[in-house]
């Protein structure tokens, strides 16, 4: 009763907070120019602590100001500010023209440049649902930009992008068939083009860099933007789409160690002289092998993009992706010792010639209407559907010995993945008095079914003749090869082996930010309700249904810097089957974080500071008591993680870009439930580094004969690292971990070149664990120094 109170309390002041009588307003309306009379698209208008940013035509406009003379501020980043006096009049229009101080030649280059090493994103994708600046946003939220993933020559969501961002860890590989990252505390959602794509705990397949236009990492509780995404956070792939402009692109040649072959193409135009109908197409093939031997992971993706103009407030964007994949046994990236960790060669592997490959399809579409009701109000609405089916099999040893002999077992893995969801929600400005109102409110819909089959399985070797890891002989195994059965259908067969999981879910919300102080002061007061029924492993479809508030606070110290403060509380249904048939309970918790914003050198670079804490009560682990062919849960209890983070990036000086980042994070178990005995309270929680630092250097020189030559660095160094699941007494934790790269490019017009050496040390990297159930230590090894060159031509 009491909680009904305070969320109807709660309601009716989200409400009341935007309800007051408009006051008598004026308008300002202007036109942003070069010097030879030329628009200036996404030019910088400041007034009165509120920023616009000039529309393709370099038109802007400012409603619902309050009577007085106020002085306006022009730029484009990168350039000269103009400041002009503005009087604003009662139910009056104040025309304004200003002309900067850059040709429409010189904006065509710096946008060129910009486009080629621009590390650092003022605002985020309209798939975010946020409609204001980064640096205005009461939360941390982290871009990798296109410029750093090509400059760092990353080819997938599993190949490195998470480097450029403060605390995220990836501690499995699994042979970049998905991205399993870690950031604070926990493992997070994966999202794309604002949409929860996540099915199981095994995808999605990899997003390829050729179709990405940059990726969000939204730290912290993700739940009221995103639906159900875990309050560590969750990471966002959007996607490239049409510019509108003439027809551009770029063609690129990528050759790399373990015989890497890659070719991508990517064109951008119109349909129509208008430019009403506009496209964009990416192409990507690949091959690519592995400094284990018998590995492979051939790929490619075609992803065609539709963008319809209906008018001049309606856009209609049609797109649709696909990925095939034809790769290696998926389970063959592991190693195994009773001794300890990195106890074999770097390339020893499992794997086994002549096992059949695993084949991926991974179709997804997007549907996509913004409709601008006028300056101040806009409506979204998305459908999205995502399907996936999978044909191979897996690998895990049916037992470790002492003297390194070991008995493979080949296990089936089919799967099929489909996921239906639709969204729609409006973003508004509006003022009541001296209040600045920015509003959000939507609804989220969803559908997910998964089904696998894991019934099947084969040992390659037997006792007295087994798979020797110190000598090993890759012919013909002496059980023979596996011979599956698939004459029933999929689903059939999961329904059997109880592999199928279900998820329909409904979200409302609705969120007023409250500006005061001339927009100097903000306050959101936001409300989810979430309704989730979902089934897991053959039980019983589990209903969960919550409020949730969100009050978050920023505060605009001056144009260049922000302080805020966020209260999130988490809501996120988890599947699991308990040992006792216990029903599961989705997870609850609190949510506090605080930071410090700050743009510098006219906002050519920034820093985010950060410090949180969450707390998550219910959360299911892995039972240690379960047996080789058992997937039972255990309620962990209380966990809570707290850490600090740092953000940098940008350029500090011409031609010079920095990224820069370090997370200290802490995630422990603060009580256990009743009859867990494998834990107690204090224990830390697998799966992250203690203290994570990363850096990326680039630079390009000016002038001179050397003109266009570049030179960049980086690394990774992750210090008190744990293992990636729960060990026993006695396991050894793993240890420090530090990875340098570097590399050459040679940039001159249309033409870029570019070198990268990875683990130029060519230091044994990995991760693992101990299996106590077998009695033996587990790990994946990153490869060792290799290298790439890519040849980039845009035209």
């Amino acid at each position: 009763m009491k909680q009904n109170i305070l969320q109807s309390a709660f309601l009716c002041l989200l409400v009341l907070s935007f309800a007051s009588s408009m006051a008598q307003t004026g308008t300002i309306k202007g036109i942003i120019t070069t010097t030879d009379n030329q628009p200036v698209p996404d030019a910088v208008i400041m007034i009165s602590n509120i920023t616009k940013h000039t529309g393709n035509d370099g038109s802007f406009l400012i409603i619902k100001m309050q009577p007085g003379t106020y002085s306006l501020s022009a730029f484009y980043p990168g350039h000269d500010t103009i400041k002009q006096q503005v009087l604003v009049e009662a139910d009056k229009v104040a025309a304004i023209y200003i002309s900067l101080h850059i040709s429409a030649q010189q904006l065509k280059e710096v946008v060129v440049s910009t486009t080629k090493n621009k590390y650092k994103a003022d605002k985020a994708s309209n798939s975010l649902r946020l409609n204001e600046p980064l640096k205005d946003v009461p939360q941390n939220i982290q871009i990798v930009s296109g410029a750093a993933l090509a400059d760092q020559q990353v080819i997938s969501m599993s190949d490195g992008a998470i480097r450029n961002v403060s605390g995220a860890t990836k501690l499995e590989h699994w042979g970049d068939l998905y991205a399993r990252i870690n950031m604070r505390g926990s493992q997070i959602a994966a999202f794309r083009n604002g949409v929860n794509v996540v099915n199981s705990s095994w995808g999605p397949l990899t997003e390829d860099m050729s179709f990405t236009d940059h990726i969000e990492f939204v730290k912290g509780p993700a739940g009221f933007m995103m639906a159900n995404g875990d309050p560590s956070g969750m990471y966002n792939v959007v996607t490239k789409k049409p510019t509108g402009n003439t027809t551009s692109g770029e063609a690129s040649l990528t050759m790399g160690s373990y015989d890497l072959y890659r070719a991508t193409v990517d064109v951008d135009g119109r349909l129509d002289k208008a430019g009403k109908l506009s496209y964009r197409l990416n192409l990507m093939d690949q091959t690519k092998n592995s400094f284990r031997p018998y590995e492979y992971n051939n790929r490619y993706s075609i992803a065609p993009v539709l963008s319809y103009k209906l008018n001049d407030l309606t856009t209609l964007t049609f797109e649709y992706t696909l990925q095939h994949v034809k790769m290696s046994n998926v389970g063959s990236y592991y190693a195994y010792s009773t001794k300890g960790y990195a106890q074999l060669p770097i390339d020893f592997t499992v794997a086994q010639p002549g096992l059949d490959p695993t084949i991926i399809n991974d179709h997804s579409s997007f549907l996509n209407l913004q409709h601008k009701i006028n300056d101040q109000w806009k409506i979204t609405a998305q459908a999205a559907y995502l399907k996936y089916d999978q044909t191979g099999s897996s690998m895990w040893p049916t037992k470790v010995n002492d003297d390194g002999t070991m008995i493979r077992n080949v296990s089936i893995w089919d799967a099929a993945s489909e996921i239906k969801s639709g969204q729609a929600y409006v973003n508004g400005d509006m003022n009541t008095g001296n209040i600045h109102h920015r509003i959000l409110g939507g609804l989220d819909m969803s559908t997910k079914n998964y089904m696998a089959d894991w019934s099947q399985s084969h040992d390659l070797d037997s006792v007295g003749a087994e798979f020797n890891t110190y000598q090993p002989v890759y012919g013909t195994p002496v059980n023979g090869y596996p011979v599956f059965d698939r004459t029933r259908s999929l689903e059939e067969r999961a329904n059997a082996a109880y592999g199928t999981i279900n998820q329909r879910s409904t979200g409302l919300y609705l969120q007023d930010e409250l500006g005061f102080m001339d927009n100097k002061l903000r306050l959101t007061l936001a409300g989810r309700y979430t309704y989730v029924s979902q089934s897991a492993y053959g039980g019983k479809p589990d209903i969960g249904k919550q409020f949730t508030p969100r009050v978050g606070l920023s505060y605009s110290l001056n144009t260049q810097t922000s302080f805020y403060a966020l209260f999130d509380e988490a809501f996120i249904p988890q599947t699991g089957v308990m040992r006792n048939g216990a029903k599961v309970k989705p997870i609850t918790g609190d949510n506090i974080e605080a930071g410090v914003k700050k743009e510098w050198m006219n906002g050519k670079w920034n820093t985010t500071l950060s410090v949180y804490r969450i707390m998550k009560n219910n959360e299911l682990t892995t039972d240690p008591n379960n047996s080789a062919a058992e997937g039972f849960s255990v309620v962990l209890g209380e966990k809570v993680t707290q850490g600090v983070e740092f953000d940098m990036k940008g350029e500090l000086a011409k031609g010079l870009n920095l990224i820069v980042n370090y997370a200290y994070t802490d995630s422990r178990v603060t009580s256990v439930a009743t009859g867990i005995t494998e834990m107690k309270a204090g224990n830390r929680i697998p799966g992250y580094a203690m203290h994570n630092i990363n850096a990326w250097l680039s630079y390009k020189i000016q002038s001179g004969a050397l003109s266009g030559v570049g030179v960049s660095a980086g690394f990774n160094y992750q210090a008190d690292r744990d293992t990636w699941s729960w060990g026993t007494a006695g396991t050894k934790n793993l240890p420090d971990y530090f990875r340098l790269d570097g590399g050459l490019f040679w940039e001159k017009g249309n033409l870029k070149l570019t070198a990268n050496v990875f683990n130029l040390l060519n230091t044994y990297l990995y991760s693992g664990s101990y299996y106590a159930y077998g009695g033996f230590y587990y790990w994946q090894a990153e490869a060792p120094r290799n290298s790439r060159l890519s040849i980039t031509y845009k035209f």
